[in-house]
């Protein structure tokens, strides 16, 4: 398999969990966690598609940081504007945002590293 379909199984097993795992939640928290979960998988997906497909080439450093410094900012504007603005507490919101953007960071790491054990670096 190659890294993107890595990449892209480990997206649908993150989502499929999440959304497995809010059944048990009490309805209330359901919401944030779904909005964070689309906010995630919104800017992670393709974020982390690009650092996927940059991997070996010159412009990897760039996508990388490009990366980080989106999901930093991703956080700081969720925290300072949307969740303010939607008068939603913020650990609801946060907790879940920057625990899946760090599975999704795993995903992504899994995905580069399994890419490369079969044939070579692709």
């Amino acid at each position: 398999m190659t890294r993107a379909m890595w990449y892209l199984a480990g997206l649908v097993l993150v989502a499929l969990t999440t959304l497995a795992m809010s059944l048990a939640l009490a309805p209330q928290v359901r919401p944030p966690l779904g909005a964070a979960l689309a906010i995630a998988l919104g800017v992670q997906g393709p974020l982390g598609w690009w650092v996927i497909r940059s991997l070996g080439t010159d412009r990897f450093l760039a996508a990388w940081g490009v990366g980080l410094g989106a999901r930093l900012g991703l956080i700081g504007v969720i925290a300072l504007i949307v969740v303010p603005a939607l008068h939603w507490r913020m650990a609801p919101v946060l907790v879940p945002l920057t625990l899946l953007l760090g599975v999704l960071l795993l995903v992504e790491g899994t995905a580069a590293a399994l890419g490369n054990t079969r044939n070579g670096v692709r």
